[in-house]
């Protein structure tokens, strides 16, 4: 009687759940009603809470982009329909830290979901897009590489142009977004979000003899693509204790050639879990250790987190005192809809705790506005230093190499940051859960200025040594900026000798 029991509670239990996972609905709609509700949340909030609504968008255009907002509000709307709106307001206030995410049951629904998808993912900058992955792999005809020039009839520069009104960037920065659709996955995303998906694909391509050609590929279907489902079951599973070292070895990395007293440090991020304190304390003892003359950063890839673990990082290297801000504030402590918003308590008793408010009646964090770090005295490295960037270098990265860039001994190569040089809004970045569709975005509460004489052009930090992609770089999978930076090493070190030479002969 108990198994038989057992038996009915488990069947139960099992329906119940399978009852629960099958009642979501990417495809529900919300009334107007409700989306309006939402609107009104997330614009009040941005209003009243935002440090950098009006700082690249003065406010009759905001109030312009939200007015013409509310008018597409009158119809029902998928959560897809009404986040692709948000999108779109969102990136108008050009702050790169201000986002719009799914809600939570959407992003659990896409996990598990094996939704149709754009099959390739391109490589994009100024007036060229080329494949950078083929989801299809037994396609002969777009391979890495291959320049594209329309989709579906429409020319890529058109596509580019319209997918860039739906990424948020700092100021006016145009290298981040080519950057966002160029990082894997983002363009086919981004191209379905705004122009729907297809069954097929009509794309005109440029072939290897420079001819102007079409072809049809279908979407991909990840349902059907066996070759990837065994290639993902023959994975054999690490342990939690593999995927915990895995997992810091994509974050941070070392690597020294002691033969040729050159050093590299892949840096990922600058979050808070990766223990990166110890990291730079055994990784620049180990840069003394071997007598490193040459040391190169990539942080291409870093989108920033912690200020406290980059200012270890410039104290490492810089050679001067320096602030991590000229100023830092919030513009106010409460607003109407503070339930919404993600540990709003705690975020107001911190402002209420370390904040004073000034006569401009914002609320800054004076401590950061006066303090300056001091360079580290142990281990501190002063040999010539090669700092990657790109678009993805973002935050505290940025903040990272203002404070050293100016240095004789540093190089910074590759292309201009994501994040602004001017400044950013930052520090406290909550999630606000819009109450009706659950549809969340990113709400930063301080604004930070990096250098108030830096010009306010909305542009970031600017490489000393510009590299940016070609065709033929793509093509070959090469890392141009790095074999730009070996070059530079290579140079360096023949005028070193060149001057070694030089001196010995003077002295014979």
């Amino acid at each position: 009687m108990r198994l038989i029991l057992l038996f009915l509670l488990v069947s139960i239990l099992i329906t119940a759940c399978g009852i629960s996972k099958s009642s979501f609905s990417p495809d529900k709609k919300y009334s107007p009603g409700q989306i309006q509700r939402d609107f009104l949340v997330y614009q009040t909030i941005l209003e009243q809470s935002h440090p950098g609504l009006y700082w690249y968008t003065p406010k009759d255009s905001m109030d312009h982009y939200f007015s013409s907002a509310k008018e597409q509000l009158k119809d029902s709307m998928t959560e897809p329909q009404f986040r692709k709106l948000l999108n779109y307001v969102t990136a108008k206030v050009d702050c790169g830290h201000t986002s719009v995410r799914s809600s939570k049951k959407f992003s659990k629904y896409l996990d598990t979901a094996r939704v149709k998808i754009f099959p390739l993912s391109m490589k994009v900058w100024n007036d060229t897009m080329t494949v950078a992955a083929n989801l299809n792999r037994r396609d002969p005809i777009l391979k890495r590489g291959t320049v594209i020039k329309k989709i579906n009839e429409r020319p890529v520069e058109e596509i580019v142009d319209t997918l860039f009104n739906y990424i948020s960037t700092d100021g006016y920065n145009r290298t981040h977004k080519y950057q966002t659709l160029s990082n894997r996955g983002n363009f086919g995303s981004l191209y379905t979000s705004v122009f729907g998906l297809s069954e097929k694909y009509k794309i005109e391509y440029i072939d290897s003899n420079g001819h102007i050609k079409s072809t049809i590929i279908p979407v991909y279907k990840p349902g059907t693509d066996t070759a990837a489902i065994l290639s993902i079951m023959s994975i054999p599973h690490p342990s939690k204790k593999e995927r915990r070292q895995m997992q810091l070895s994509s974050i941070r990395q070392l690597k020294i050639d002691s033969a040729n007293h050159t050093a590299f440090m892949d840096l990922g991020s600058f979050g808070r879990g990766y223990h990166l304190k110890s990291f730079f304390r055994h990784s620049f003892r180990a840069l003394r250790k071997h007598h490193i003359d040459h040391f190169i950063i990539d942080v291409r890839s870093n989108g920033g987190g912690s200020v406290s673990n980059s200012t270890i990082l410039s104290r490492y290297l810089s050679d001067h005192p320096f602030k991590i801000a000229d100023s830092l504030y919030a513009i106010r402590k409460k607003t109407t809809y503070g339930r919404y918003i993600q540990n709003d308590f705690f975020n107001r008793l911190f402002m209420t705790l370390l904040t004073r408010n000034k006569k401009d009646g914002h609320y800054h964090f004076g401590y950061f506005e006066r303090h300056y770090f001091h360079p580290k005295k142990n281990n501190h490295y002063s040999g010539k230093a090669y700092v990657l960037i790109g678009g993805n270098s973002f935050s505290a990265t940025t903040l990272f190499t203002s404070s050293i860039l100016k240095q004789e001994n540093v190089i910074v190569v590759g292309e201009e940051t994501g994040g602004g040089a001017y400044g950013n809004t930052a520090w406290l970045i909550p999630d606000v859960t819009l109450p009706e569709t659950k549809i969340r975005f990113r709400l930063p509460l301080f604004r930070l200025v990096i250098d108030k004489n830096y010009p306010k052009n909305g542009k970031g930090v600017q490489p000393e040594v510009e590299v940016t992609p070609t065709v033929d770089a793509v093509r070959r999978g090469a890392d141009y900026k790095l074999d730009k930076v070996m070059e530079l090493i290579r140079e360096d070190k023949e005028e070193s000798l060149k001057k070694s030479s030089s001196v010995r002969q003077k002295n014979d």
